[in-house]
Formats: structure tokens, C-alpha cells, sequence
């Protein structure tokens, strides 16, 4: 419902006039022909006006003011389809209104400006952002100085820029430096730069509330900064499924208009300590193969993993395991169910809803949720073995430009739970055919050989009589892998605090880059032997350990997006209507 008139008045837009109305939520303006009769109208809420300025406008190229004592500038967004992607791109509109007088000009501004600091009480004012200017083509500065600042100048957001000269600079200035004034943390990057972020705004959060991540039991507290994302990187994965577009002003416009999408974590732990966090992929076989390959082919860019995955298929390999998972407990919703999560999600909303029921103890609330992790739910944990493809968890749909559906098509962002696919053996045109419709619309769980289960957690071990000697088999070395000190270390800093355990994994993480050495891990149909066990590829780093155990954590972290906009429904604002419709739809 609209509440009262605000504003009412004829203005000019060029030599046209048009009628012009401010409403609680939506300023309008309407163009009026020689005859008084309404034509067309462009609706825009209050909540997506960007800017109010008084003169003559322009931004792009370069700001540009020109004072004119009765017009006024509104910058506002403006959505447009976008070919080979789900989502919506956002894009500046700016329109330029002449009034009659000055002192309705002041009246328009004043309004405007009153009704956008009303309707969006969570626009950011100051940002901390991180520029990795090695990402993707290595356009990241250049992106942010000539896309991004511009607009956040606009608005009046101050930023304090850090171009990132080392890996895990961002994740260890967030664990240390003083974070007091920021109302979030942009990262100009790919899923690399944001898993650093994340890290680091895990970390800190639990630290300052005398939390240890070691232990996958504990209820961690979310997370008070926003992450906003401007994609530059080379695989953009976590900005895709948020968003449905990777695309720098789209995303550069959700962090303005202060957008808020929560978004579940997965805690990745072995022998009682963490070893990441996971929002999109852990994966196991396939996955795992298919990421230790590529780290050999760095130098093809993107085109690697294409390279690879042809290389790993054709090698024909699967592995024994057993997988335990812990079932979602009254889901919300199924991985077969054939929805989506799109923006204004009612599953997420309602998982929100049960997770915060307007509790002033949240904490409280939430760690009643998640009560059932601990060992009194062993008898809820469900049991496999058997040799596997490829054994993946995600906490999205991981849906991206090669394959728009996604891992699983169904999974949600923030309902506290992680979609779980157990690939099982199967001859290569099987497993094929599982791989192909990942890139179309069929259904890829609708196989003999395939499962798919909604969780809470997941439990991975080796079969018995299998040796976790990985990285032996993985570079062909016998000399490469974890050695007794490593075990050692792992087994003892279960009870020392995030930073420190953060610093050592990113210390173990550079044991890995022993696998890009030419090795015969993956020669196709040439190897004489299968190791006996994969890597586990989180979020695109290789994991140095196989026996794992993962949990989820729903609504850990907030982005500034706000899911994927329905491009089917979602309106261009140029028709008048009452609110955009946000909702999950069948397929």
C-alpha cells in the first residue's frame, strides 16, 4: 500500500511535459500530451533513487555540473535483460527536470532526498575496499577507477582502497587492523580476493566473541559488515549466484542501495581444527581432479580448466569412500522440488524468520537451531560406502555463464542447509551424460547413478584398507604430502586462536603448489595406475587433507546483492506498479 501524497507538480523533461508524483515508495512521472491526457509513465521506487542533485548532471565520462537555478538531476536504477545470463543488469538512468520556479526545485530535492534516507536506512557510508590487481585480465584497478569510484562519489560513499600486493593480505588485515567506522568490505576480485574476505570476517567475528572455529560443534556468530562484490577475477562463481550477472555497475549499484542477501557457510574441518570456509563447492573425484590438473596449466588462463576437465574424464576415475550426512530436519524445500532461489526468496525468508524470530537474544535463537550437530544426533547421521565419481557439497546453486542451472538447481542461499551429490561408479558415457546436462535445462539428479540429498552436515572417510597418501600418488614424488610434524601441528592448534589457525592454513596452502610440478597424475587413458584417493576442491583450492567433516552455518555472512532477479517478472521501471515481484518460481 501507498501511504499519503508527498508531491504533486508539472515539470519539464526537455521540452516535454510531464506530471510528476512522489508517493511513499515510488516517484513517478508521467508524460502529459497538448490534450491533458496521460501517455507514458516510468515508475521508480524510492528505495533504487541513487541520487538527488540540483543543476545539470552528468557523471560519465567525468563529472560534469552545469547550475541551472530550476532543474534538478535524478540518478536512479535502471534494469535491462542481459543475453546468456539469469539475471537482470542494473545500469545508471539519469533523468534531467525543469520546474516552473526555483522554489519547487528546492521542494523536489528536499522531498527526494527525505523519502530515499527514509526508505533505505542501510545504505553503506564507508567502505574498506580490496583490489587484487592480479585477478582475471589484471583489470581490476582499473575497473574500480573508472566504473565503481565514480559512482560511489556520487552518492557520498568514502572508501579507503587497499590494492593487495601478497595472497591473504586482505584476509590478515581484517583479522588485525582496526575495523571501527566501516559499514562494509568490498572486494575487486574473483572468488579467490572473496574467500579472503570471508575468512577474515569470520575470523574476526568469532575472536571478538571468544568463539574457536576448530571445533565444527560450536554455533558461530554471523558476521555485523556487509561483503559487497565487484567481479575481476577469473572465475566470478560466488557474484553470479548471487546476483545472476557478473557485470561491475550491476554489482557497484547493489552496494550502494545498501542490498542485504544472507548467505550460508559451510565449515570445512579435519582432525578437530578448520581448515576453510566454503560458500559455493566442495567437492570430491571429479572436482578435485579436475582443479589438481589445472594448477599444471596455469599459464592458459581460463581455458585450463576446459583443458583439464577433457583430461580428467578421459582418465576414467572413481574412488571408494564412505560418506555420512546429517539430514535437514523439517527442510523447507527439496533439491528435486524444481524451484529456484531468486530474489525474495520464501524459503530463505521463512528460514530467516525461524532463525531471528524477533528474539533480543539472536544468539541464543540461533544456537538452538543447530543443537542437534552435537553427538546426541548420531543416530540421525545417515551412512554409505562405495566407490564414487565425484562426492560434491554445496550451499548454492553454483550456477554460472557455462552452466546456468547450476550444481543443484533447487539449493537456496540462505536456508541453512547444503545440497549434497553422490555421483556413484558408472561407465563414461553415463557419467558424461551427467556432466552435458549440467550445460542445458534437463534434470542432472534424474540418473540411476546419481542421489542428491539436502543436509546439515557431512562426515568423509576412507574406505578401510585405504591410505590417505595423496599428494604421494598426486606428484608422483613419494615425498610430497603431510608429514608427521604437519599431523602434528594439526592435532595440537585445535585450541589456539583463528588468526593463528588461519595463518597455518594459508602456510599449508602453499605445500600445494609442489602439485603443479609435471607429474603422471592425470595422463588420460596412458596412466597404468589410479591413485587410491582425490583431492577435495574447496571453492577452488586444493584441500591437504581427504577425511574431512563439513557443516553448515546458515545465514553466516551478508552480501550486498539481493539474489537473482526474475528477468520474466521483474519490471524495467517503466511501467507504474505497486512493488517489483520478488518470489521463487517453478520452472
Amino acid at each position: 500500500m501507498e501511504t499519503d501524497l508527498k508531491l504533486e507538480s508539472s515539470v519539464f523533461v526537455g521540452n516535454q511535459r510531464y506530471r510528476a508524483v512522489l508517493t511513499g515508495w515510488h516517484f513517478n512521472w508521467t508524460e502529459v500530451d497538448k490534450k491533458h491526457r496521460d501517455k507514458k509513465t516510468i515508475s521508480v521506487p524510492v528505495a533504487e533513487v541513487l541520487a538527488v542533485e540540483e543543476g545539470r548532471v552528468e557523471i560519465l565520462p567525468k563529472k560534469l555540473v552545469e547550475d541551472k537555478d530550476k532543474d534538478f538531476t535524478v540518478f536512479y536504477v535502471k534494469r535491462s535483460s542481459s543475453r546468456g545470463s539469469s539475471g537482470l543488469l542494473w545500469r545508471l538512468g539519469r533523468t534531467q527536470f525543469r520546474c516552473p520556479s526555483r522554489v519547487l526545485r528546492d521542494q523536489w530535492t528536499k522531498h527526494l532526498r527525505a523519502a530515499v534516507k527514509t526508505h533505505s536506512p542501510l545504505r553503506p557510508h564507508k567502505l574498506l575496499v580490496f583490489i587484487n590487481p592480479f585477478g582475471g585480465k589484471r583489470k581490476g584497478r582499473k575497473i574500480y577507477h573508472s566504473v565503481v569510484a565514480p559512482l560511489f562519489e556520487l552518492v557520498g560513499i568514502s572508501s579507503h582502497v587497499i590494492v593487495t600486493e601478497r595472497a591473504n593480505q586482505a584476509r590478515d588485515h581484517l583479522l588485525k587492523k582496526d575495523l571501527t567506522g566501516f559499514d562494509g568490505v568490498v572486494c575487486v576480485g574473483g572468488d579467490g580476493m572473496f574467500g579472503e574476505i570471508l575468512h577474515g570476517l569470520i575470523g574476526r567475528t568469532q575472536q571478538e566473541s571468544g568463539l574457536c572455529e576448530n571445533d565444527p560443534a560450536v554455533t558461530l556468530q554471523p558476521c555485523p559488515l556487509h561483503i559487497g562484490i565487484i567481479p575481476a577475477g577469473s572465475t566470478d562463481c560466488v557474484c553470479y549466484a548471487t546476483v545472476g550477472v557478473i557485470d561491475p555497475v550491476t554489482s557497484a549499484l547493489h552496494i550502494i542501495i545498501g542490498d542485504s542477501q544472507p548467505l550460508d557457510v559451510c565449515s570445512v574441518h579435519h582432525a578437530s581444527a578448520l581448515v576453510r570456509y566454503s560458500v559455493s563447492l566442495v567437492g570430491y573425484g571429479f572436482y578435485g581432479d579436475v582443479l589438481a590438473e589445472s594448477e599444471k596449466h596455469r599459464w592458459m588462463g581460463p581455458l585450463r580448466y576446459d583443458y583439464s576437465g577433457a583430461v580428467v574424464y578421459l582418465s576414467n576415475r572413481s574412488y571408494k569412500g564412505i560418506v555420512q550426512y546429517l539430514p535437514a530436519d523439517r527442510p523447507l524445500s527439496s533439491p528435486r522440488d524444481k524451484t529456484r532461489c531468486l530474489s525474495g526468496c520464501s524459503v530463505c525468508s521463512r528460514s530467516t524468520e525461524r532463525l531471528f524470530p524477533h528474539s533480543p537474544d539472536s544468539g541464543t535463537v540461533y544456537s538452538a537451531q543447530y543443537s542437534q550437530f552435537s553427538n546426541v544426533s548420531e543416530g540421525q547421521w545417515v551412512s554409505v560406502e562405495g566407490r564414487f565419481r565425484c562426492v560434491s557439497l554445496t550451499c548454492m546453486s553454483s550456477c554460472c555463464p557455462k552452466s546456468p542451472q547450476g550444481l543443484s538447481p533447487s539449493a537456496h542461499l540462505a536456508d541453512g542447509t547444503g545440497d549434497l551429490i553422490l555421483v556413484w561408479d558408472t561407465n563414461p558415457l553415463g557419467f558424461l551424460k551427467f556432466l552435458y546436462r549440467h550445460t542445458s535445462t534437463q534434470d542432472q539428479f534424474d540418473l540411476p547413478f546419481v542421489e542428491v540429498h539436502r543436509v546439515k552436515a557431512v562426515r568423509f572417510s576412507l574406505a578401510s584398507g585405504e591410505e590417505e597418501d595423496t599428494y604421494e600418488e598426486l606428484a608422483g614424488q613419494g615425498s610430497v604430502g603431510m608429514d608427521e610434524e604437519d599431523r602434528g601441528y594439526v592435532e595440537t592448534v585445535s585450541r589456539s586462536s583463528s588468526q593463528q589457525q588461519l595463518a597455518a592454513i594459508g602456510t599449508r596452502r602453499q605445500m600445494t603448489k609442489e602439485l603443479k610440478t609435471p607429474s603422471p597424475f592425470l595422463c588420460g587413458l596412458c596412466c597404468s595406475k589410479s591413485p587410491p584417493v582425490s583431492v577435495w576442491n574447496c571453492d577452488g583450492e586444493i584441500l591437504p587433507f581427504t577425511e574431512i567433516v563439513c557443516r553448515i552455518h546458515c545465514q553466516l555472512v551478508r552480501l550486498y546483492a539481493r539474489g537473482i532477479e526474475d528477468g520474466t517478472a521483474a519490471h524495467n521501471c517503466s511501467e507504474e506498479s505497486d512493488k517489483c515481484e520478488r518470489r521463487c518460481i517453478l520452472h
